[in-house]
């Protein structure tokens, strides 16, 4: 269906929800950034990163509302954004609207509801996911939890996320059960992103949930023919998790 080598989310949207998830395939971009790096920030040329949204611009109803992510808990309507806001999602009612998340390790998380009313991307690190980012943008949806479907992203896998002590009492202290997305390494930790995520999720109603860690094999960290990734390589480019209303 798409020019792009991309990832079409599989999940029982509504037909008039459409998402997609970008690889680091099918662009213009050199190394280290190759090859479709979507993001302007990370000293990639600047030239090379036009040519690669517009690739993406081609299946795609609008320009996308891209976003300054700066790993905080910010959602913003999309249809109110004007240039590019610090802010790590955003929701739209508006058709043809496209929300977009820029991710490299972190979870990108796409959200809707099941009568197709209301889309969000969702740029979930583990700072915005502990400091509850899900929760906000659930939020911002004014919908019934119960009624909210969520697909989760490529991020990095659970058997290459090692973060420290700090990183673990952190998530705790919101919620015990986080212990059991945790396993020890050495003297460090190995997070799931993924369990995490579905937790949160699950705490707010929000019980139907698909995608990497679930029913996908996703780990940037680990397929580096397909998925960029901070923690593998410092200098790198963005993939990019989209999702809008057709109507």
């Amino acid at each position: 269906m798409f020019a792009l080598n991309a990832i079409q989310p599989s999940w029982p949207a509504p037909a008039n929800v459409q998402a997609l998830q970008t690889t680091r395939q099918g662009g213009f971009s050199l190394a280290p950034y190759a090859s479709l790096n979507l993001a302007m920030h990370v000293k990639d040329d600047e030239a090379c990163v036009r040519q690669n949204r517009q690739v993406l611009r081609t299946v795609l109803p609008s320009e996308p509302v891209w976003l300054n992510q700066v790993h905080g808990v910010t959602v913003l309507d999309a249809s109110l954004v004007q240039g590019v806001p610090d802010a790590d999602a955003s929701y739209t009612r508006q058709a043809k609207q496209v929300c977009v998340t820029m991710t490299a390790d972190c979870l990108p998380v796409l959200l809707c509801d099941r009568a197709g009313t209301v889309v969000s991307a969702v740029h979930a690190g583990w700072r915005g996911l502990c400091d509850g980012v899900i929760e906000a943008a659930v939020a911002k949806m004014a919908v019934a939890p119960s009624d909210v479907l969520a697909w989760l992203g490529p991020a990095i896998g659970p058997n290459a996320f090692e973060v420290g002590h700090e990183v673990r009492a952190q998530f705790m202290q919101h919620d015990g059960q986080a212990a059991l997305a945790f396993k020890p390494h050495a003297d460090k930790w190995l997070a799931n992103l993924y369990v995490l995520a579905q937790q949160r999720l699950n705490a707010l109603g929000v019980s139907q949930i698909y995608g990497g860690g679930i029913d996908q094999a996703f780990c940037t960290y680990s397929d580096a023919q397909r998925f960029f990734s901070y923690r593998r390589e410092a200098v790198t480019g963005r993939m990019a998790s989209l999702i809008w209303l057709n109507a």
